[in-house]
């Protein structure tokens, strides 16, 4: 049975995802407030694992795989160790030896243990038990819920659309009751019948008069899914036109899965366009702020789709503005968040050692235990120059993006070419004229 704390988290999630102005309460006193968990020496990230230590230890393992990081064996044992009799995961269990809660098992925890146990290699028994959980525990619509026996929603459905690609499992092929993992997911989609801005969005859940409501979080989780894709993501396909917007003409009660990733792309990429290429979040009672989680994804999502040019403005964004919310949590490091930056620069081919300035190998390697191995490239960026907060970034640029840094750098060097121009037209020099002191070369020449 679920505890009152982990009942409280889950209602804060649900509230969030929803868009409710405010959380239920679940009882008329208060709740005593659980003493957080110590991190074990083995988990990436120092904060309380209660709630996601299954999660972020399998981002990290994920995205350092991604960049041939060997891991130390403490970070793997510990992962498997973490894995339930009956083949899921909690979220985080202090001592494995205590058989788990059935209800308390987390399917988020498990689809992404199962990426990154599939990525590692060597872990085929756990890779099939986890994928075997996720089967029983599938709801009798096709979805997945975040906990078995509850309703599902559209992140952990998509979650596990993942991970069973992952284990090379054709979610099409997974069924409950005539549902199969893809019909599930369609459950959250907008489609015709929603205001013409919203279609292709994903809803969390519906409401319980049975409507859906955008939420891009759930949707960019959602979109990876729709696209067939798991992490890392290394799809190189291109198509060159944008995301295509849902096509109204010969409506359906639900969007059908060969459209949804077009559907949902559109209007993912929409929202970039108009927050200023990121995605916004809103908590109850405060105002929006940036969702770099959501936009990580939706990155991830657009380029499964075949859609680099979509995601390259988001990513470039990510890079100039992620820094902080990787290197400097409340605990440090959010390895979380740092694995997200990792994959992300990955997935659009930038540079993950100099990611708008930030060394996100080596900030996620800095956050857990020595690996056992890194590449050439990871020990010479190492030597890099580290931030106030030990993170390791090539340069503090204030969240100023590589892009803006070459602009200024060329405006910069044109203005200093005009000065020097006038200064030797005032000498009687011409200012196209050889320059004697540098063998013969031309101004044209040095501004090149």
């Amino acid at each position: 049975m679920l505890t009152t704390a982990r009942m409280g988290a889950a209602a804060l999630a649900a509230a969030l995802l929803t868009g409710a102005a405010a959380v239920p309460a679940l009882a008329d006193t208060p709740t005593p407030t659980p003493t957080p968990a110590a991190a074990p020496a083995a988990l990436y990230g120092k904060g309380d694992p209660t709630y996601d230590g299954v999660w972020r230890q399998s981002l990290a393992l994920t995205a350092l795989g991604s960049v041939k990081v060997v891991p130390s064996d403490a970070a793997v044992v510990w992962l498997t160790g973490q894995q339930c009799a009956d083949g899921g995961w909690a979220p985080f269990r202090s001592d494995p030896s205590v058989a788990c809660d059935p209800k308390a098992e987390d399917s988020n925890a498990t689809a992404m243990a199962i990426q990154a146990l599939q990525q590692l290699g060597g872990h085929r028994d756990e890779v099939t038990r986890g994928s075997d959980w996720l089967k029983a525990v599938q709801n009798a619509d096709g979805s997945w819920p975040l906990n078995p026996g509850t309703p599902g929603d559209a992140n952990s459905t998509g979650l596990a659309v993942n991970a069973l690609l992952a284990a090379n499992i054709d979610p099409a092929a997974v069924t409950k009751n005539g549902k199969n993992a893809y019909d599930g997911l369609a459950l959250f989609q907008l489609g015709c019948a929603a205001p013409v801005e919203q279609r292709g969005a994903f809803a969390y859940q519906p409401a319980p008069d049975g409507t859906l409501k955008a939420n891009d979080l759930a949707g960019s989780q959602a979109l990876l899914a729709a696209a067939g894709g798991k992490l890392p993501v290394t799809n190189t396909n291109r198509v060159d036109s944008p995301p295509k917007p849902l096509d109204c003409a010969t409506a359906t009660a639900t969007v059908p899965h060969a459209d949804s990733a077009e559907a949902a792309g559109s209007y993912l990429a929409a929202e970039l366009d108009a927050n200023g290429q990121h995605l916004m979040q809103t908590m109850p009672g405060a105002a929006a702020t940036p969702d770099y989680t959501a936009t990580a994804w939706t990155v991830l999502g657009l380029v499964q789709s075949g859609r680099p040019a979509t995601a390259a403005p988001a990513a470039e964004w990510l890079a100039g503005n992620g820094h902080d919310w990787a290197a400097k949590g409340k605990s440090g490091t959010d390895a979380s968040a740092a694995a997200l930056m990792l994959l992300t620069a990955e997935a659009v081919q930038l540079d993950p050692y100099h990611f708008g300035g930030t060394n996100t190998v080596q900030l996620l390697i800095d956050a857990g235990p020595a690996p056992k191995s890194v590449p050439a490239a990871a020990s010479a960026a190492a030597t890099d120059a580290q931030n106030d907060s030990g993170a390791a970034r090539a340069d503090d640029d204030n969240g100023i993006s590589p892009v803006w840094l070459v602009g200024i750098g060329l405006l910069v060097g044109i203005g200093g070419g005009l000065l020097l121009s006038l200064q030797r037209k005032r000498a009687g020099r011409p200012a196209g004229g050889p320059n004697k002191t540098d063998g013969g070369k031309s101004e044209g020449d040095e501004q090149k």
